[in-house]
């Protein structure tokens, strides 16, 4: 077979194609043939959860609730000329980062205020999302890279080196929904070198975040960035009066749960 490419996707698909020397039949992908044109069609997605962010008060301390239940806390951050820091707590696939305001002036400086940070973290009295949702690329993607499925800037905040950035969508008018980015040099926490590994073991037994649903007000349209990553099953929505996320681990064989409010809009399940 004829080394080629069978374009199916369109501009906003979470899809790439791929020459058929790179095809395997025991991939998990939407892979067919086409037997006229004697081309493999593949559906491969672009880019995958990475982590999100929920904006709390100073040091995070509800951190120390989930601590006791078993679950490992890894390294905290700070976000030089971003005017944030974080706890986090890491799975094998993604991460959670608890994100709070260090330094207003920062926050709402000219570089950093379109991200809106700021408002978010205030959000009982800005109206605004206290969420972040962070993908990066597949391995797929990274090979052979292609466009993102929503439109987006590029944000370059202090702390990052000269030559990263981070892809924003522009759903800025939409202060309900959270932010949504991309990090294109991002990776599973499994898969760091040893070196720089954070801890991925849990007590509770969890290893990895398989499904997120957000709370979004009722009747309030949405993005076409939200639309798309709901569309491709990234995350779902449902209707309320107040903002909430929920976390599902392992696809919840245990049942059980842990509702952070009225401390923190977030609830787990495992």
């Amino acid at each position: 077979m004829s080394k080629c490419y069978f374009n199916t996707a369109t501009q906003s698909d979470n899809s790439k194609l791929i020459p058929d020397s790179q095809i395997s039949l025991s991939s998990s992908s939407d892979l067919r043939y086409n037997r006229t044109l004697s081309l493999w069609r593949v559906s491969i997605p672009l880019i995958e959860i990475d982590h999100f962010f929920v904006f709390t008060t100073i040091d995070a301390p509800v951190i120390d609730q989930l601590v006791k239940i078993g679950l490992t806390e890894g390294s905290r951050n700070v976000h030089p000329g971003q005017g944030t820091a974080n706890r986090r707590i890491f799975f094998h696939n993604a991460m959670l980062e608890f994100l709070w305001l260090r330094d207003e002036a920062e926050a709402r400086s000219p570089l950093i205020a379109p991200t809106r940070l700021w408002e978010r973290s205030r959000y009982r009295a800005s109206g605004y999302s206290p969420f972040g949702l962070a993908f990066r690329l597949t391995e797929p993607a990274k090979t052979s890279p292609s466009k993102l499925p929503f439109e987006t800037w590029s944000f370059r905040p202090p702390y990052l080196p000269d030559h990263l950035h981070i892809d924003v969508a522009r759903n800025e008018a939409h202060p309900a929904e959270p932010m949504l980015f991309v990090i294109p040099f991002g990776g599973r926490p499994d898969a760091a070198p040893p070196e720089q590994r954070q801890p991925l073991d849990h007590a509770l037994g969890l290893r990895e975040i398989t499904s997120l649903r957000l709370t979004l007000p009722a009747q309030e349209p949405t993005s076409s960035a939200w639309q798309t990553i709901e569309r491709l099953g990234l995350v779902s929505s449902a209707s309320g009066a107040e903002p909430l996320i929920e976390v599902w681990f392992d696809h919840s064989p245990q049942g059980q749960q842990i509702d952070l409010r009225p401390e923190l809009p977030l609830v787990l399940h495992w």
